[in-house]
């Protein structure tokens, strides 16, 4: 039942108990938020939070990652446990390479990566080695509650006389808004590096005010410890009060590097709010001291390193991110995944619909940039305290504690995330997850929503403040929970259902599914993207590879010698769940190398090299296409020479090739072949053996909308390393490829 799409009446069991908790609000809220005790900020919400986490887990994600990022983290992540940034790729190629891996070298040997920064991965990969991946996200839901609560205590106590008489309040506050905030439960649940990223920039920001704390004398601190009744003190006083010194610099330092291996559009927030922070909060410049300067950089180190690492072994160039290197070679136009403005942004491949929606002209500017900014914080509103209408708290407490320099770095704060991905084009917003680019910045906003709540209460008698009428702090703070809680139960609940239910509602791989079958010792080969990264073993200990419905299946039968094989089917309808089932997969026993073997041109994506144009599985509806997909080559440009190589298998030599090809019709006429040059074709497929030539066809032949068999060429007996290019001024595309009995 709907309200004109706004309103819904919860229809499962946590929107029910939002709403249930909604209306007990006014009676169990104010004594919660009341009491002066430390038990509720520091021991019963983080737990409750890392508690609800997992029950999200359990409901909502129904068992283990959804959407494809997810899924490729936890692949990285489980690469990392075994000690591992690239795995071995091995023959054929296909059969591993798919979306967000990326194909590089290791010791001269072909290997393969995830694409993601490395900081969340090593993380999740601690889980691995544990062997509860899933608990690193509850774990990092209370950690996150902590962390929410120190940088809350640190703002108060740097505050006007009435914050600091309030903090018991505020503290209690901060808490429970940082627990029933839906947007991180989703964020602490599904393995998605935003948790983690906001929890690094929180404690950040926390200790950067902390920083301006007075230290206590050497002697103090020596006749502290006696008092503890640890005895005499082994270590001089004056080398306990460096590290206390030291201690903001080393956590800063750490925090700035985990970020930046995690998410380095948050890490250059991150710098730009502590630049500002060190200039208006005078007592936090002890920082720029060499021995504190020196102590942050040093604990940075680790985390540089890993974002270094991992850019160095999957690109081979120091400073390139993974990502870049992948969109270069898998989607298109050239340079179309970049951090910036200007023409040639958008990837037409990944995000095709989104770009030809909103950047139909191919180019990011302002105006442009503006958009995306408008849509993600049109879901932003509601990603704080669950609810858009509500959002307004966190702007006045912004607006209330700009006079309070410690309030004010936390004000500037949230504009510089905002601002820090506005550069980026693509949205990223989903059910669920929201606003997710700007998920980092919630524990902030949730401190700036409690200055909001005391700028909306009055002050308490004796605190100094000016005597005023109005709702007191308990009772304001106690509404806005209770109208968050109800928001979840009658709207924002509605996305978090449909994130659960979307695609079948489960994920794409359960081991369950395998256990069952007894199949623990076949082959697996898996339809999806999802369910591959969630099951593939970079080991190798378990055999798993992609499906494609050609005979890329039997040459990764016989590269894992022929054992008993199992294909992971998973399919959902329109409506209602999927449903997942073992199906066994036989292949003729007899010599391969006597059977002619067929290649569709779609499963030689992603190529290995591309330029001036991109090549992308795509469906046409020419009749003679068979099965209606194509591997297409798009030049980035009318009569621009596009060029794009993939990959053939090396036990594919000794055999004749017979490329299926196809002009695709509907091009625009400026995409229109432009002239020979030095009788040079304007199309051509050549066959390469490493860098020689061995054999090319011309394709200036084909009228558009036109498919041909090309002649057959012989493939080397004893290859070094097969591989097609494709060359055009216009579409084309290689619809399959068929190849003849080993001679």
């Amino acid at each position: 039942m709907s309200f004109e799409g706004v309103f819904s009446l919860p229809d499962d069991g946590p929107r029910l108990v939002a709403l249930v908790a909604s209306l007990a609000a006014a009676g169990l809220l104010p004594r919660l938020l009341g009491r002066r005790s430390t038990l509720w900020p520091t021991v019963v919400a983080p737990l409750l939070a890392a508690l609800l986490s997992a029950g999200y887990v359990t409901y909502y994600l129904r068992g283990g990652p959804r959407i494809i990022d997810a899924t490729t983290y936890w692949l990285q992540a489980r690469a990392l446990s075994e000690g591992m940034i690239a795995w071995p790729l091995g023959e054929p190629e296909q059969a591993v390479l798919g979306r967000f891996l990326l194909r590089t070298t290791v010791d001269g040997q072909a290997a393969v990566t995830g694409i993601f920064p490395p900081g969340y991965p090593a993380v999740l990969a601690l889980g691995f080695a544990l062997g509860v991946p899933l608990a690193v996200g509850p774990v990092i839901a209370a950690a996150l509650v902590l962390a929410t609560v120190h940088l809350c205590r640190q703002v108060l106590r740097r505050g006007p006389d009435h914050w600091r008489a309030q903090e018991p309040t505020l503290v209690n506050g901060v808490a429970a808004l940082s627990v029933t905030c839906a947007a991180l439960r989703y964020h602490t649940a599904d393995t998605m590096s935003h948790g983690l990223a906001a929890l690094w920039l929180t404690v950040a920001l926390g200790w950067l005010l902390r920083a301006g704390d007075p230290v206590a004398a050497p002697s103090t601190a020596a006749a502290a410890t006696s008092r503890a009744g640890l005895g005499p003190v082994p270590i001089p006083g004056w080398m306990l009060d460096r590290g206390r010194r030291l201690t903001p610099a080393v956590v800063i330092g750490l925090c700035g590097g985990g970020l930046l291996a995690t998410r380095p559009a948050s890490a250059l927030a991150l710098a730009v709010t502590a630049g500002v922070g060190l200039a208006v909060v005078p007592e936090t410049r002890r920082l720029l001291r060499w021995p504190n300067a020196v102590a942050a950089t040093l604990a940075a180190i680790p985390g540089v390193a890993l974002w270094l690492g991992h850019g160095q072994t999957a690109t081979g160039e120091l400073g390139l991110p993974a990502q870049s290197a992948y969109y270069a070679l898998s989607d298109g136009p050239p340079g179309c995944f970049r951090y910036g403005f200007g023409a040639g942004i958008g990837c037409v491949g990944e995000h095709g619909a989104f770009v030809r929606h909103n950047l139909p002209d191919g180019f990011y500017g302002v105006a442009e940039a503006l958009g995306t900014t408008l849509r993600r914080l049109k879901l932003h509103l509601a990603d704080t305290l669950n609810v858009a209408p509500l959002f307004p708290v966190v702007v006045i407490g912004a607006i209330h504690g700009w006079r309070v320099p410690a309030a004010r770095v936390l004000a500037i704060a949230v504009p510089a995330v905002i601002l820090g991905y506005a550069p980026f084009y693509f949205d990223g917003n989903y059910p669920g997850g929201g606003a997710r680019m700007f998920a980092d910045i919630l524990p902030v906003e949730h401190v700036l929503a409690v200055l909001g709540l005391v700028a909306l209460s009055r002050p308490p008698s004796g605190s100094g403040a000016r005597p005023a009428r109005g709702p007191t702090l308990v009772w304001v703070a106690s509404a806005t929970l209770g109208l968050g809680l109800l928001g979840f139960a009658v709207r924002g609940g509605a996305a978090h259902a449909q994130l659960r239910d979307r695609e079948g509602g489960q994920p794409m791989f359960e081991p369950a599914v395998v256990t069952e079958h007894d199949g623990g010792n076949a082959l697996l080969l898996l339809d999806t993207d999802h369910g591959f990264n969630l099951a593939h073993d970079p080991t190798g200990r378990i055999a798993v590879a992609r499906h494609h419905g050609d005979d890329l299946d039997r040459l990764t039968w016989e590269a894992h010698g022929r054992p008993a094989v199992l294909r992971y089917r998973y399919t959902w309808p329109a409506t209602g769940p999927a449903r997942a089932w073992l199906e066994p997969v036989t292949f003729d026993p007899g010599a391969t190398e006597r059977r002619q073997l067929t290649v569709q041109g779609e499963s030689l994506w992603p190529p290995a090299a591309q330029g001036d144009g991109w090549a992308w599985p795509s469906y046409t509806a020419e009749a003679c296409v068979s099965g209606g997909q194509v591997l297409a080559l798009y030049p980035s440009q009318p009569g621009r020479l596009a060029t794009t190589r993939v990959r053939l298998p090396a036990s594919l030599g000794g055999r004749t090739i017979e490329p299926r090809v196809v002009a695709l019709a509907g091009a625009p006429a400026a995409h229109a072949p432009a002239p020979p040059q030095d009788g040079q074709p304007a199309a051509i497929l050549v066959l390469y053996d490493g860098s020689s030539a061995v054999h090319r066809w011309s394709l200036d032949h084909l009228a558009p909308g036109r498919c041909a068999l090309l002649a057959p060429g012989r493939l080397p007996s004893e290859p070094q390393q097969l591989s097609l290019e494709l060359r055009a001024k216009r579409p084309i595309a290689i619809d399959s490829l068929i190849f003849g009995e080993k001679r």
